[in-house]
């Protein structure tokens, strides 16, 4: 009998699209090479412009679906996308809080990339206190990262510094902290992995010209994938820039919104190298 590939499960919503959300998810940890199960959170109403409603499940819902397949198979990897309430936050803390030895990735979804809200004050709040001490490695986008991080006291008239909201969220008590830099007015997009030692890697990618729908998701999936491949932290985080960069470099655009990742351009690639042969 052959060996079973690697078991990621992703809590997110669904995303009728295909740019991001479960789908987004199922795709990236499939082309990793690792078997994906799926928690839904919620269900949404959007296309690749932007999200027009969700639909929170009941948070029984998604703990019992948790547990059905925990029960049933060794998952090597968390990750967590979009959440939908704060009583499916505190359902997820509770259920994975039973699974200690298993690494949490964590993307932490606070809006769309149109800019709609996906997760409120109250639900900000209910992941600082109960997801984040449970945190293996948090990866927020540099706006996120500013969002989770602010203090009561801070001035609403200047941006933290990204190290200091890196050294907040570890605080916090996530392991390690990924910022991604793709908002940041820089020539090259800079994203660099903390721990509470300090700076553990900074990685440059060559911009690209086009706005994508589920970077993140792809991104946080690749690093759960690449952990339950096996690698290290500081390993996953490189194999996981390399695979979403170059998703979004082959990325595509199906509708009237954004660019969607191909998540599968590796099989394009090939095709290719075959006709070629071929020819």
């Amino acid at each position: 009998m052959l060996q079973p590939p690697p078991i990621v499960l992703s809590f997110a919503a669904n995303d009728p699209s295909g740019g991001a959300g479960l789908q987004a998810d199922l795709l990236t940890i499939a082309s990793l090479g690792c078997h994906p199960l799926s928690v839904m959170t919620a269900i949404t109403v959007q296309d690749t412009a932007g999200v027009d409603e969700i639909m929170p499940l009941d948070p029984e819902w998604v703990a019992d679906q948790a547990r059905a397949v925990l029960e049933d198979m060794p998952v090597h990897v968390f990750k967590i996308g979009l959440l939908g309430s704060v009583e499916i936050i505190a359902a997820i803390a509770e259920v994975i809080s039973d699974y200690p030895h298993i690494p949490l990735v964590m993307d932490p979804v606070l809006t769309s990339g149109r800019g709609d809200e996906l997760a409120n004050e109250e639900m900000i709040d209910a992941m600082r206190e109960l997801l984040l001490p449970q945190v293996t490695i948090l990866t927020p986008n540099s706006l996120e990262a500013r969002h989770l991080a602010q203090q009561e006291n801070d001035s609403g008239e200047t941006r933290l510094d990204l190290s200091l909201c890196a050294q907040r969220l570890l605080n916090m008590g996530c392991e390690y902290v990924l910022i991604t830099g793709t908002h940041e007015n820089t020539a090259q997009v800079a994203n660099t992995l903390y721990a509470t030692d300090g700076v553990v890697r900074t990685d440059h990618w060559k911009r690209l010209e086009n706005n994508y729908h589920g970077s993140g998701c792809t991104l946080a999936s690749a690093i759960a994938a690449s952990l339950a491949n096996g690698l290290s932290v500081s390993d996953s985080i490189l194999e996981a820039q390399d695979y979403t960069w170059h998703t979004l470099q082959a990325g595509f655009r199906p509708g009237m919104g954004q660019y969607i990742p191909n998540r599968l351009f590796w099989v394009r690639d090939a095709e290719d190298d075959q006709n070629g042969q071929d020819a």
